[in-house]
């Protein structure tokens, strides 16, 4: 009896696909049956590691080459024992410039970049579709929650900046997208719909053979019934 219980639910009717913006969200952050999230949220991750190593590029070099250049400017009347020491302590000084500034940027790149993803993906998976006003939505807000702590000028400023940072960067990601075929929105809901009719013609299947199963059942138990009753009416 206990084994019959435990195997129950697996002959219940596949759920089916999300169908609306909350059951999309919700589905955005929980994994799947082989425990991995959905590609838009591994998207969100990697998108942060790279605006993160692109912020402390963009920061560290110049500020490596601006340390180095200054730290020899200043050291001409300074004594080395060679010059392989003088080259070892101006490189010394770019990288800790490096490290300093390039840190300053790839923090705040990388929030930026995770904060309008993450918004332009929430309102793809709501809206079950990818378009640029997504994309000029998040911008707006990711620019205006930066710029919020220097007041009214600076929130107009902020959104003024994400919206016309969000249009082209949206623009170009949804032609990435097509020339692959389709866009992320359209894929994820294909894969949702192959999935769900997978599982529905194995549940079709598994129901038939139940249902012959018992019938089969059925039949072996009325035989012997049959041939008592049939002894019973012989004497």
């Amino acid at each position: 009896m206990a084994e019959g219980l435990g195997t129950a639910p697996q002959f219940g009717r596949p759920t089916p696909p999300p169908q609306t913006g909350w059951e999309r969200l919700r589905e955005l952050w929980q994994r799947d049956e082989r425990q991995q999230y959905p590609e838009e949220t591994t998207n969100i991750v990697k998108s942060a590691f790279t605006g993160g190593l692109m912020g402390w590029l963009y920061g560290g070099l110049p500020a490596f080459r601006q340390a180095r250049k200054s730290f020899i400017e200043r050291s001409h009347g300074e004594l080395f024992q060679n010059r392989a020491d003088a080259v070892q302590s101006a490189h010394r000084a770019g990288l800790r410039s490096f490290i300093r500034y390039g840190w300053r940027w790839s923090w705040r790149v990388a929030t930026f970049v995770t904060i309008f993803n993450t918004v332009s993906t929430a309102l793809s998976v709501y809206r079950n579709e990818t378009s640029i006003s997504n994309f000029a939505s998040a911008g707006a807000f990711t620019g205006a929650l930066f710029r919020m702590h220097l007041g009214l000028h600076g929130l107009v400023g902020g959104l003024m900046f994400g919206t016309a940072f969000g249009i082209p960067a949206g623009g170009l990601l949804i032609i990435m997208q097509k020339l692959a075929g389709e866009t992320l929105q359209e894929k994820r809901n294909r894969e949702r719909r192959e999935l769900y009719e997978q599982k529905l013609a194995e549940w079709q299947s598994r129901l038939n053979v139940t249902e012959v199963l018992g019938q089969m059942e059925s039949n072996t138990q009325r035989g012997p019934e049959t041939e008592v009753a049939r002894e019973s009416r012989s004497h």
